[in-house]
């Protein structure tokens, strides 16, 4: 129960009530949201500090962007924000969604104020593309995840489902994902398409499609040099 209040708090602190910051969406806006992940994957494709993000995210066979990850503090502490998911088909190479999906974790500590946080993430396994299209999962716990590597020239051969890179006012990694739940966004992609779709029916059998999110899709092939 615990648990449960405090994603249903980090949901109402992730609200466009509650954020006012020039990225906020208003209301249960997709496309908002659509035009601010593309927004923060152009800005971590362009820092210098983001060079190992930049060099391998074409081994990625999937990138999920939070562009807004609101990190509570007060008695309850913990993160929650909502994210899209693009997935490059394995046949013809394309970018193909985005699937939406919801944050959450939650700890108990003495912690005190909000800071709000940029999530990218990639997803390098099949593992990680298979949990992503169930319809709940755990960082951490049914798979794994480790922070990317930070700095001009950063070199690494980290291994892991989910390699995340986090940016908060010019600061880098201050989330930490293990733990986390990502619960599929039934509402938001039903609404974004227009009727009930499952992650699968975005990604894999592209059953629908929406020319709003193009932008985004486009500014990921230019990263990889791709279609």
């Amino acid at each position: 129960m615990l648990k449960r209040n405090v994603a249903v708090l980090l949901l109402a602190l992730a609200s466009p009530l509650y954020l006012t910051s020039g990225q906020a969406w208003a209301g249960p806006d997709q496309d908002k949201l659509v035009t601010t992940a593309e927004q923060s994957l152009d800005a971590f494709l362009r820092d210098p500090e983001m060079s190992w993000l930049q060099e391998n995210i074409g081994k990625a066979r999937a990138v999920l962007v939070a562009p807004q990850v609101v990190k509570a503090g007060f008695i309850l502490g913990g993160s929650g924000g909502r994210a899209v998911l693009l997935y490059r088909n394995t046949k013809t190479g394309k970018w193909v969604g985005p699937a939406f999906y919801t944050l959450a974790t939650g700890s108990v500590g003495f912690q005190a104020g909000v800071e709000v946080s940029e999530l990218i993430t990639l997803v390098m396994t099949e593992n990680g593309v298979n949990k992503l299209l169930s319809s709940s999962f755990k960082l951490g716990g049914d798979a794994s995840v480790a922070a990317g590597p930070v700095g001009v020239g950063a070199k690494s051969n980290v291994q892991a489902d989910f390699i995340s890179y986090t940016r908060s006012k010019g600061l880098y990694g201050g989330l930490n994902l293990d733990g986390t739940a990502v619960t599929v966004s039934d509402e938001w992609n039903a609404a974004y398409y227009g009727k009930n779709v499952a992650p699968p029916d975005i990604l894999v059998r592209q059953n629908v499609s929406n020319a709003q999110a193009q932008k985004l899709r486009d500014r990921l092939a230019k990263a990889i040099g791709g279609k």
